[in-house]
């Protein structure tokens, strides 16, 4: 390009030359005067000035447009708590992401019912990092790990097919089941998801599935296999199989109302040990707490089960309230002298941002994402970020025909009771990808259990960050 700009150079100053001459041929034909002739030198000499900051100007642009190694440079930078890297037509794209949670927690045990001492202790809760970017403008991907202790598990790991209103993605994902279960850990009210949701719902399998969504809507459903790791243990896999919609039919700038509904399916697995199915099992952490001890728990007996869950919140400004229901029918062996039991689990909350912010919803997906802080802190902002307020009531009952289970070598269900829990959180979010967590929880512990009576009782506190 810039040996072109030379000719078209060399060719405008002849150009110029040659004009130049004729015009003084034609001012001494018709006797021009000196003072004439130089009016027109000058003017000239002005012409090729321009020209020449023009030809400047051409040769800057293009050297600009060449990276060090001669090569055009085709990259897009955008800054959203971490880089993200793209071609400027949108053809790749390429972000790494990550979370770090802090937690401490203080739990009473009532330790004269459950037998079980206090707890005081710390956890990195969360430590995690990713990667995820489109090829060719429609293939997506996404690869998450997660370490904890001496282990680490794989989150995400898939690549999907965009369509535009719809995509197909194959690999390691979410399992539809529920509201709280679909919203990020990071944009969760909380320290931890509702009891119903540990105790019934799965989280990440291997599997295939396809998500669709629009401004007032979202659907997703999938087909999974064995979670990330755990392939080499069976014979013949455990499967499930999943639905969830949602509609908004109200989702405007100051008011969301979300409605939805799931329902999942799935079957116990072989061992290849036992040569036996691994059955299911059900139980929930006191207080709501990750470092409480388990009080309401069935031993294993579900050979396969159904899940019907329902969602719903209304977003008012500052205001949000959110709730759900799950019931779980649980299908056990003929073995087992009982009737299949049925389990259910519901919470309702409410939160109040005091500085004014809203929850941030995503019709497309049925959830909800990242707050918006309006004056966030950062060195010399003045900002005081944003205060939110929240209480929460959460009951899981695993006492349904509690004391049939014991034929078949399976232990007696001794702890199949019932667990009402309150709890009130602040959440100081200082920007948008960082905040600070107080929660205080109680747990009551009734039913037929050998726990029935006990108060659980617990602090937590979180430092969090992501990119």
């Amino acid at each position: 390009m810039i040996g072109g700009l030379r000719k078209a150079s060399l060719c405008m100053l002849l150009g110029a030359s040659t004009l130049g001459i004729l015009s003084a041929g034609a001012a001494s034909a018709n006797a021009a005067t000196v003072e004439q002739l130089e009016a027109q030198m000058q003017a000239m000499q002005a012409q090729m000035r321009a020209m020449q900051q023009q030809i400047n100007q051409a040769k800057s642009d293009a050297a600009a447009a060449k990276g060090s190694n001669g090569e055009n440079i085709d990259l897009k930078v955008k800054w959203k708590g971490a880089p993200q890297l793209s071609s400027a037509d949108g053809k790749f794209k390429f972000k790494v992401s990550g979370r770090v949670f802090v937690d401490y927690n203080g739990i009473n045990q009532d330790q004269s019912i459950t037998g079980e001492p206090d707890i005081n202790g710390v956890e990195l809760r969360v430590a995690r990092i990713g990667v995820a970017g489109v090829l060719y403008y429609n293939w997506k991907y996404r690869f998450d790990v997660a370490f904890g202790g001496t282990e680490a598990n794989i989150q995400y790991a898939y690549i999907a097919y965009d369509f535009g209103m719809w995509e197909s993605l194959v690999g390691v994902d979410k399992v539809a089941n529920s509201l709280e279960q679909m919203t990020s850990s990071r944009f969760i009210t909380f320290m931890e998801r509702a009891a119903f949701t540990e105790a019934f719902a799965l989280d990440r399998q291997i599997g295939a599935g396809v998500h669709g969504g629009g401004d007032m809507w979202s659907l997703q459903a999938g087909y999974y296999g064995s979670k990330p790791g755990d392939q080499e243990t069976w014979f013949d896999d455990q499967t499930a199989g999943a639905v969830r919609a949602t509609v908004a039919p109200i989702n405007t700038d100051t008011t969301v109302v979300h409605l939805g509904a799931s329902y999942r399916h799935r079957n116990a697995g072989t061992l290849k040990d036992t040569g036996s199915a691994e059955l299911f099992r059900y139980r929930t952490h006191g207080a709501d707490l990750h470092l409480a001890d388990r009080f309401v728990f069935t031993p294993r007996v579900g050979e396969s089960d159904d899940m019907f869950v329902l969602e719903g919140a209304l977003v008012f400004k500052s205001l949000s309230v959110q709730g759900e229901y799950a019931q779980l029918e649980t299908n056990i062996p003929m073995t087992i002298a009982n009737p299949n039991p049925t389990y259910d689990g519901w919470y309702v909350d409410a939160s109040w941002f005091l500085t004014g912010e809203m929850r941030n919803y995503e019709a497309s997906k049925g959830k909800f994402g990242r707050v918006k802080v309006k004056n966030p802190v950062w060195g010399g902002s003045g900002g005081w970020g944003a205060l939110q307020i929240a209480g929460r009531y959460d009951v899981i009952d695993l006492s349904d025909a509690a004391g049939g289970i014991t034929a078949g070598g399976i232990e007696t269900c001794t702890d199949c009771g019932k667990q009402s829990t309150w709890l009130f959180g602040v959440n100081w979010w200082t920007t948008d990808h960082t905040v600070l967590k107080l929660q205080l929880s109680q747990s009551e512990i009734s039913g037929p259990g050998v726990n029935n009576g006990a108060d659980i009782t617990g602090v937590g506190l979180r430092a969090q960050i992501d990119w």
